[in-house]
């Protein structure tokens, strides 16, 4: 079955909504969004690692994690959960940061509101809206490749899902 998959921007507002169809129930879904191990599976583009350094899931807590090229570049991110619902949703604040999770402050930062949906027949549903401080940096994100970018990735979520 094909997994709906919709991206809208909303340069105005400085937002992006993704929304992503899942064959698995939201506690499936829900598990490949909190547990590293899960999650590193599939966060980041084919042939690009994932590497969780701090995964403090908790309001407050930081999730510090790079994101490993083929080359081996690293380019750190560093989220901040704001807030936390078992299950229902998970916002957080997030910025690019140096190895020690420092944020970049004059860098781009987004906050992520996620919200998972349970759906008939174990299907669930994940509905992401994006908000952007500034012009330049939700302009990037759309320009940047984002939107093939995050489609490949929940495919891999498929994927993890699938096996797990």
């Amino acid at each position: 079955m094909t997994n709906k998959f919709v991206f809208e921007t909303d340069p105005a507002a400085k937002t992006i909504r993704v929304t992503r169809e899942f064959n698995a129930t939201v506690e499936k879904v829900w598990r490949a969004w909190t547990e590293p191990v899960l999650l590193e599976k599939w966060i980041v583009m084919k042939h690009w690692t994932a590497e969780t350094r701090i995964m403090d899931f908790k309001v407050g807590g930081v999730w510090l994690y790079a994101m490993v090229s083929p080359e081996g570049q690293k380019h750190w991110v560093y989220a901040q959960y704001a807030t936390i619902e078992e299950h229902k949703n998970i916002s957080t604040i997030g910025r690019f940061c140096d190895p020690d999770g420092n944020p970049i402050l004059d860098g781009p930062k987004s906050f992520r509101d996620t919200k998972f949906i349970t759906l008939a027949g174990n299907r669930s549903k994940v509905d992401m809206l994006i908000t952007f401080e500034d012009d330049a940096t939700i302009q990037m994100f759309v320009e940047g490749g984002f939107k093939e970018g995050i489609s490949i990735t929940l495919d891999l979520l498929d994927q993890v899902l699938a096996l797990n």
